[in-house]
């Protein structure tokens, strides 16, 4: 990343020269602007992992919340029936 950053060189040509993709090295140089504020429209590695666990703790949060429903809706049901002896 720091070659593209400081070079006057294409992504393409560095990329060459290291034997890897260029869309990889495309995507870790956006990822590096990114992260040290010079894409503040993209989100930072920070912010990624914090959208990632907020999304796995959402789907959690839903998951409790059927099994929650669920529960009042059993037990709402036994409650409306008579008792037998």
């Amino acid at each position: 990343m720091r070659l593209v950053l400081e070079s006057d060189r294409p992504i393409a040509q560095i990329a060459k020269d290291l034997g890897i993709h260029r869309e990889a090295l495309r995507l870790w140089v956006r990822q590096a602007e990114a992260d040290t504020g010079r894409r503040p429209e993209q989100p930072t590695c920070a912010e990624r992992e914090e959208i990632k666990r907020l999304r796995k703790e959402n789907t959690e949060l839903k998951r409790a919340n059927e099994i929650l429903k669920a529960a009042s809706v059993f037990f709402a049901t036994e409650l409306g029936q008579p008792r037998t002896r």
